[in-house]
């Protein structure tokens, strides 16, 4: 037991390959619980076809949920933190991930054991789906908010070394690092996310908003469900399913995103461009959601008629996280073929 502890207390010394080969063998012992309660809850051989079906649609609802651009937004962001700091931030997608599918795993387990007030914060206009929704994103809204102007001051930098650099002057990886006033006035409000697992906590908050088709729609599943007789094990399997697909997809996007922003910092000359294009990208994102959030914010917190926050209010961020994700395998590709050619 002692063994475990120090290896806690000193994860942040080891490997990086180590630290991969814990997070993803965390995400396949989801995958694996999921399993087991599905079979577990087939043995009496009730409902078999019906419980596969509905673990399989949990999961795919889970991918889908990964890729919705808060997500997205949030992880790429808090990567390029961590990766300006000299961090290895394996585990970004993942603590978000975990924190927010958590949420829907512990109302998942409310539901199959008959607490009605779950089904109070899915009905939009109850006093308990407001609540979490003005927490949800409100916490959101200013997180992505600070990490965008976070990211602005570091694309400002970037790009401005981008642009000597092209002249001839001397590159150094500290100009890829965010300074000035912004990353001043934003070091104390973000000096307690100092490590990727302090993301959990952002994915947790982000969760409570109860907001999306996804969410509501796996509660919804798991309601009907359970009184259509499936075995509470196979229940159980649903938010387990839908948590081991999003913290699967969320981790390799982080992987990515650490990868992305390790090449600039390893050789920030033949990088400078590339890292000042995605980091660009990932700001403006961040920014643009935070608007987003921000404005649905306030017009459901103080009941505003005007066409601006309803607007901003129903806006759907769920396909356009796809585009983000396309965009910047584009960019990353294409900053790679360059460089072959350079070589």
């Amino acid at each position: 037991m002692a063994t475990i502890a120090a290896l806690y207390r000193d994860r942040d010394t080891l490997p990086l390959r180590t630290r991969a080969l814990f997070t993803f063998g965390a995400v396949a012992a989801l995958h694996a619980a999921a399993v087991v309660l599905l079979l577990a809850g087939a043995v009496n051989g009730r409902g078999v076809t019906l419980s596969e079906g509905l673990v399989l649609t949990a999961y795919l609802a889970g991918v889908k949920h990964s890729y919705d651009w808060d997500h997205l937004a949030a992880i790429d962001n808090s990567t390029r933190k961590f990766v300006a700091q000299r961090q290895d931030p394996v585990s970004v997608g993942f603590a978000f991930s975990l924190g927010h599918s958590s949420v829907v795993t512990l109302a998942g387990v409310l539901v199959i054991a008959g607490a009605s007030m779950v089904g109070g914060l899915m009905q939009e206009g109850t006093a308990g789906n407001l609540v979490l929704g003005l927490i949800g994103s409100g916490v959101s809204g200013m997180f992505l908010l600070a990490m965008g102007l976070f990211n602005g001051s570091a694309f400002a930098r970037s790009a401005g070394a981008y642009r000597r650099g092209r002249n001839g002057a001397a590159i150094d990886a500290r100009d890829l690092e965010p300074q000035g006033l912004v990353a001043r006035l934003l070091a104390k409000p973000l000096a307690r996310v100092r490590r990727p697992r302090n993301i959990y906590v952002i994915g947790f908050l982000f969760g409570l908003g109860f907001d999306t088709a996804t969410t509501i729609g796996l509660l919804m599943v798991t309601t009907a469900a359970s009184l259509a007789g499936v075995p509470p094990f196979a229940l159980l399997s649903l938010p387990l399913a839908f948590a081991a697909a999003m913290t699967l997809c969320d981790s390799l996007n982080g992987v990515a995103m650490m990868r992305m922003y390790r090449s600039a910092l390893d050789d920030p000359r033949r990088r400078l461009g590339f890292n000042a294009l995605v980091t660009g990208i990932s700001a403006v994102s961040a920014l643009v959601i935070a608007v987003i959030t921000l404005g649905g914010f306030l017009n459901a917190a103080f009941s505003l008629n005007d066409p601006v926050t309803a607007w901003l209010s129903s806006i759907d961020l769920g396909d356009a996280g796809l585009l983000l994700v396309v965009l910047l395998l584009g960019v990353w590709g294409g900053a790679s073929l360059v460089n072959r050619r350079v070589r």
